[in-house]
């Protein structure tokens, strides 16, 4: 039988830069497995500690240490070698508390659709991956609270956002007046080149409730040249449509800006090529003069 003790190497162990854990075996005589005792252990363990270290005892201790190391680089997780989307693309949806923002989004998200009636506090969020032209595309959705209260909280995520989806309630006349109004914190929070989208929702109820005809909507799209869509979360009435197509309009802004970028970058690298050859030829004219 072999009895494991944690112990501190001190400078008997030759421990002189501080202490190191080290697990020494003790190992009890054949005959005494029965009847030994704790103190006798104690005994053992002393005597072991007042004679000098064997190298079987530290060999024993760096074999553990490396296998300690070995073990911690094994667990670590291994780093994915490519993402699983070409683009990750942010969007906000805003507008008056109860127009249905939550109900686009979860229909669009998890395809369900619910008539209860919950007020999102300051803001929630929802992924999903959609695939455009061959390029997978990772839609981050931020749900934000039509509420004046949250109104400080939303406005924080403007500046992230790359699409906007402006949304009113074409029952309810109010929250499509409103529209202006979440324009102008867009125009004060958000990134200049951000995309938007106005979406009139609730397109399912019945014409005589209605409030904003469709050419009213349209109207106030072209005014500030947005694209416009008329949607039901209910029906699932354009749902699909007004996310693909903004995602798709961001997706091409993104690729016209990488397009930009990269011949710029080459013609740098041209001139400074075309520059240092030519201060080489100077210097090799200037010596051979």
């Amino acid at each position: 039988m072999k009895i494991g003790v944690i112990l501190q190497l001190d400078r008997r162990f030759g421990g002189t830069n501080g202490p190191l854990p080290k697990i020494v075996q003790i190992p009890i005589p054949a005959k005494s497995r029965t009847n030994t005792t704790p103190g006798q252990c104690r005994r053992r363990l002393s005597d072991l500690l007042d004679s000098p270290p064997s190298l079987s005892i530290l060999g024993f201790v760096l074999v553990i240490q490396i296998l300690f190391i070995i073990g911690k680089k094994m667990a670590a997780p291994p780093a994915r070698a490519r993402a699983d989307y070409d683009y990750l693309i942010k969007l906000l949806l805003i507008g008056d508390s109860g127009v249905g923002k939550s109900c686009l989004l979860l229909r669009f998200s998890d395809g369900s659709f619910t008539t209860s009636f919950i007020t999102t506090i300051g803001i929630d969020f929802k992924i999903r991956t959609i695939e455009l032209d061959g390029k997978r595309i990772k839609l981050q959705i931020w749900d934000t609270a039509g509420q004046e209260r949250f109104r400080t909280i939303t406005t924080a995520y403007y500046r992230g956002a790359m699409g906007i989806l402006l949304v009113y309630d074409v029952t309810d006349e109010s929250s499509f007046n409103n529209i202006r109004n979440w324009i102008r914190n867009i125009e004060q929070h958000a990134s200049d080149n951000v995309n938007k989208i106005l979406v009139g929702n609730k397109a399912d109820m019945d014409e005589s409730k209605r409030a904003v005809p469709t050419s009213k909507g349209q109207a106030l799209a072209d005014e500030y040249g947005i694209k416009f869509f008329e949607t039901s979360a209910k029906t699932n009435l354009n749902v699909e449509e007004v996310f693909f197509s903004i995602g798709r309009d961001i997706k091409q802004r993104l690729s016209e800006s990488d397009s930009k970028t990269e011949p710029q970058a080459i013609r740098i690298n041209q001139s400074d090529q075309a520059g240092i050859s030519g201060q080489g030829a100077q210097k090799s004219s200037c010596c051979g003069s």
